[in-house]
This record gives structure tokens, C-alpha cells and sequence, in this order.
């Protein structure tokens, strides 16, 4: 059975609820990346950034990136899979979800991130091509 955990990229590199959106906005650019997982104080998951949300959330209204805190844009209870449940587990809730990355935790902390391009990596064309007609539609 394969899992979260063996297709998941590890390590995930978090922004911080209360970093600036200008500091989590450098931190995208130097990890070459579109979102990141916002972690708490206590690094359990908060929610989610893109750059998206920082443009229209913030910019877009006006409000100074530099004042406003990651924190502020994460809503609601982010969308996660387990890292040791199964791979048609994350397809199923991707797809559910329409996300294309999909934080991996273990008990309750962070454990990597499973994106679109790790399930494409990992499994046959046909699950993958499922998937994205799913998220993209």
C-alpha cells in the first residue's frame, strides 16, 4: 500500500502566523513556490497561503503587506490527509477539495506536502489525469 508519506515532498517549509505577508511573499520567491502552509506557534497547521491570496486579499484591498499578518488570511479548517493513509485516500480528497497540494500531517504536526506533481511522479497516467479534470473543472 502506498502512502501520503512515500509520495509526499518532506520538510515543508512554513510561514508563520504572525510573519508579514512581504516576509512570506520572499520566502516564496527564494523557495520558488506559489503557497506555503501557515504553521502556529505551537507548529500545528493554521491553513494555507498562496500568492493569490496575498494579491487579492491584501493588495487588492488595499491593506499594506508589510502590516498584515499570515495568520489573518488563513480561513476556515485547512483541507489535510494523514501521512500513512492511502494514496487513493489523497485522490479522493484532492479531488473533493479541488486543491492541488495537500498538507501531510503526522498526529498533529506538519509532515510534508503532497502536490499534483508528486501524485504524477508517483502513480499511473490514468489516477492522474482523473485527478487534474477533477481540481480543474
Amino acid at each position: 500500500m502506498t502512502t501520503a508519506r512515500d509520495i509526499m515532498t518532506p520538510d515543508a517549509v512554513c510561514a508563520g502566523e504572525n510573519e508579514s505577508l512581504t516576509d512570506v511573499a520572499r520566502k516564496m520567491t527564494d523557495l520558488d513556490v506559489g503557497s506555503l502552509p501557515i504553521c502556529g506557534e505551537d507548529d500545528r497547521l493554521k491553513g494555507m497561503i498562496t500568492d493569490r491570496d496575498i494579491v487579492t486579499k491584501a493588495i487588492a484591498q488595499g491593506r499594506d503587506p508589510a502590516s498584515v499578518r499570515a495568520g489573518e488570511l488563513a480561513q476556515g479548517k485547512p483541507v489535510t490527509i494523514g501521512a500513512d493513509d492511502d494514496v487513493t485516500e489523497v485522490l479522493r480528497t484532492m479531488a473533493a477539495h479541488k486543491v492541488r497540494r495537500l498538507p501531510v500531517i503526522d498526529g498533529h504536526k506538519l509532515a510534508g506536502i503532497v502536490a499534483v506533481a508528486d501524485v504524477a511522479r508517483a502513480l499511473p497516467d490514468r489516477p492522474v489525469g482523473d485527478l487534474i479534470d477533477a481540481i480543474s473543472s
